[in-house]
């Protein structure tokens, strides 16, 4: 709590200092400031090794951060009209470069799963809490067509919030 009043003092009196700019240039100098003082936007994420909802309730995100390279799984619900309950995508292909974040799934069923983005703290204060870490950008749903080949892709731009200890006890 200490360290938050510190850092809301701190982006106070750098707002201020920026008060003697007039007009827009004084907006942008105070909102850069702001910006750069935010406790979020200058810790670093060291491994991102945990489990994130992904496209609906029940479907969920298992990840395997070892050094920089990303194993894991998609557990993807199926509708009652499905013969399976649940399809689990390996994830073939993954790595992390510093907050960028990138795998690709096996193909089940004549579909896979690519996603594209970064990693960026959420609102959970503690690692144990829920959306403590997020995954932010593109999830590509690609369907490979029969015979050809060829391949349609349906693009969702989404946040993929990290599920926390006392949500999965609750599952």
């Amino acid at each position: 709590m200490a360290g938050d009043r510190e850092v809301n003092k701190s982006k106070t009196l750098l707002v201020l200092a920026m008060l003697p700019f007039s007009g827009l240039a004084g907006l942008a100098l105070a909102a850069v400031a702001w910006g750069h003082a935010s406790p979020q936007a200058c810790q670093n994420i060291d491994d991102i090794t945990g489990s994130y909802h992904f496209l609906s309730a029940d479907d969920k995100l298992g990840i395997l951060e070892e050094e920089g390279k990303l194993k894991g799984y998609i557990e993807v619900a199926q509708g009652a009209e499905e013969s399976d309950d649940v399809l689990s995508f390996e994830i073939v292909s993954g790595l992390r470069k510093n907050d960028h974040v990138e795998f690709k799934t096996n193909i089940i069923h004549r579909k896979y799963y690519r996603f594209s983005g970064k990693v960026e703290r959420g609102s959970g204060r503690q690692p144990d809490d829920p959306d403590y870490l997020r995954l932010v950008g593109n999830v590509d749903i690609v369907t490979v067509k029969g015979d050809s080949g060829q391949e349609s892709v349906e693009k969702k731009q989404l946040v993929l919030k990290e599920i926390g200890k006392s949500e999965s006890k609750d599952e």
